[in-house]
């Protein structure tokens, strides 16, 4: 009696939680275990033999890659966003995408807290300060040492008002903040108002992206757009890199126009050491960990099992932007 061929899956990386443990009980699993993302080279090569991928945001899956890995029949990515994809190949070739939506809305808006405070108050300025040894006897305290913004009564414009930046937007007010959002549907919740772009940008105090990247959202944030922000604001980008005009942003720190700015993502990823950001004054920088705490990459990593096993059923998948599509011209 010959046994039934168990389908293999290929997973781009490690993940928490127990989640690989549930794949392996319905499929043949390989998994980079390497240091870093594997080289297209090498996802080209594993995926070929593979019935599945998990993949992250770092991996690009275009037509390419498609073509050469023509087992393919069902990809997950352990992420919400997927302009790392070729979605439009994939439906063309009847192959369902998974994605996370909705799990790292708290974890997203917390960073996103944790940025603004730490601009606004100074933070790592003051602590570079203390660990270079400036923090002398003559500079104990001085009434104009690291002076900071209050957040009480300052206004926070929100660009995007989806989950993440609705999440933002509490937070705020527990803080004591006025709020402005701005968004395509141009509706707000209770306690925010909602305003054109304009107000956003000259009334607020700190703006906070949470846009998704899109033909209409790249390079949004222009030195002409910058030059309208209220003099002495600060930027928040916790959305996607290729929303700000890095160059325009870091001229806009330069010149004092803006006091400070936090970024957790850059337009390429890892950035380049000889970014203007990194030369800027007043700005944090952190490495894409948006949804980085361990109960919410376990909760992602359980979702994109879930697609995946669904996907190799031949099931309809829990979460997936191009499912509907597939399954009707099946």
């Amino acid at each position: 009696m010959s046994s039934v061929r168990r389908p293999h899956v290929f997973v781009t990386r490690p993940l928490p939680g127990r989640g690989l443990e549930r794949l392996s009980a319905v499929a043949e699993v390989d998994v980079w275990r390497e240091e870093g993302a594997p080289s297209h080279d090498v996802l080209l090569a594993r995926a070929a033999e593979a019935d599945g991928l998990l993949c992250m945001l770092t991996d690009r899956i275009d037509a390419g890659l498609l073509d050469a890995c023509p087992r393919l029949r069902v990809i997950a990515t352990c992420s919400v966003g997927y302009d790392h994809v070729d979605l439009a190949a994939l439906t063309a070739r009847d192959i369902p995408l998974g994605n996370t939506p909705g799990v790292l809305t708290d974890a997203t808006a917390d960073l996103a807290m944790a940025l603004m405070l730490g601009a606004g108050r100074r933070i790592t300025e003051a602590e570079r300060f203390l660990r270079a040894g400036e923090w002398s006897e003559a500079l104990r305290w001085d009434p104009l040492m690291f002076l900071g913004m209050d957040f009480r009564g300052a206004t926070l414009g929100i660009a995007g008002f989806g989950a993440i930046g609705q999440a933002v937007a509490s937070r705020a007010r527990a803080f004591g903040m006025r709020v402005l959002a701005w968004s395509r549907s141009g509706t707000a919740a209770d306690g925010v108002e909602a305003v054109s772009f304009e107000r956003l940008l000259a009334e607020s105090d700190v703006i906070s992206i949470h846009v998704p990247l899109s033909a209409e959202t790249r390079g949004l944030f222009d030195a002409r757009v910058l030059a309208a922000m209220k003099p002495g604001a600060m930027l928040i980008n916790t959305a996607r890199g290729g929303i700000v005009d890095e160059a325009a942003l870091a001229a806009a720190l330069q010149t004092g126009h803006l006091s400070a700015a936090a970024t957790d993502v850059f337009a390429t990823e890892p950035v380049a050491m000889d970014s203007p950001l990194l030369a800027a004054p007043n700005i944090i920088v952190v490495p894409h960990i948006g949804s980085a705490t361990l109960a919410t990459r376990s909760r992602m990593a359980d979702m994109s099992v879930d697609n995946l096993i669904a996907g190799l059923k031949g099931e309809r998948m829990p979460n997936s932007p191009n499912g509907d599509q597939v399954r009707s011209r099946r």
